[in-house]
């Protein structure tokens, strides 16, 4: 599994799976959350569909650049300015995570792919459409949204669990708890996570690479980008948006208005709700996403 520079400061990690003479689909991850969240059979049954699939750590995620140097911001001050509508100073933006994207194709020798994007990554592959519209086949927004202010927000439970003081430094079981708590109370209620199988995954991600500060810069990324409505509705790629109907982080109005607002812009988009899903991918419901994301995808090739 391979790192390539994407710009001055910044190298991705990444892997692949399938043949590379197939369709390139890309996919991105949200806040925090490192490629192996996008997991090794989920990447496979995509692959078996006729893809060649390539899953990447964003900067300040897993194996990827974390950027240090820039300091841990004041979440709790950052935070208090958001509320209050004042804006926040972040150490990079969307806009420039969507410019990674880029930089990765570049080094990979891929002049277009279908894009799909989870949660942040949907964000981030909102501002990829835009700022890069040629290198974009097909876009599939999962459990993102636009952010407009508006629309409703994170339950408090969810957003008191994601905001959560990290585990201290060294302490990777009070760490891989946390990410187990989190992952608890933002999954589908319909499909709970497995208890032995969600150990498993968080504890591999914190021993993969745990950065609380990396998390933070990336939530400052979202905060500073706010509302993305204008930037959402230049979007011209053929959209599939999906979101789960018990996402208590991002609840599904979210993705209606996504796809909406891109209608109203003149691009094309169809909204698929998704029963029995939270804010994650649940097991039981890969089949589905599998087969929505690659007959939107082959739909465009």
């Amino acid at each position: 599994m391979p790192t390539v520079p994407v710009s001055s400061e910044v190298s991705l990690h990444y892997d692949t799976f399938g043949d590379r003479s197939k369709p390139p689909l890309l996919l991105a991850m949200g806040l925090g959350a490192q490629m192996i969240l996008w997991d090794e059979a989920f990447c496979e049954l995509l692959a078996a569909q006729g893809f060649f699939v390539v899953r990447f750590d964003n900067r300040d995620a897993g194996l990827s650049t974390h950027l240090d140097h820039l300091g841990p911001p004041n979440i709790p001050l950052e935070y208090i300015k958001f509320m209050m509508q004042i804006p926040v100073r972040a150490k990079y933006t969307l806009v420039d995570m969507a410019d990674d994207v880029a930089g990765l194709l570049d080094a990979l020798s891929l002049s277009k792919v279908h894009l799909v994007g989870a949660s942040m990554g949907g964000m981030i592959a909102q501002n990829f459409a835009v700022r890069h519209p040629t290198r974009i086949a097909s876009l599939t927004s999962i459990m993102s949204t636009t952010g407009r202010r508006s629309l409703p927000q994170a339950t408090w439970k969810a957003r008191r669990a994601l905001l959560a003081p990290p585990a201290k430094r060294g302490d990777t079981e009070g760490a891989v708890r946390r990410m187990m708590h989190v992952f608890r109370t933002i999954s589908s209620r319909t499909h709970p996570p497995d208890e032995a199988r969600l150990r498993a995954i968080c504890t591999r991600h914190v021993e993969r690479a745990n950065n609380p500060a990396g998390v933070a810069r990336q939530l400052l990324a979202i905060a500073a980008g706010d509302d993305r409505t204008q930037i959402v509705r230049m979007i011209k790629a053929p959209t599939l948006v999906m979101h789960g109907d018990e996402d208590p982080l991002i609840p599904y109005a979210a993705g209606a208005e996504t796809a909406r607002v891109i209608r109203e812009g003149g691009g094309a988009s169809q909204f698929v709700l998704v029963e029995g899903m939270g804010h994650d991918i649940p097991v039981p419901l890969w089949p589905r996403l599998v087969a929505e994301i690659a007959a939107h995808a082959r739909g465009q090739s």
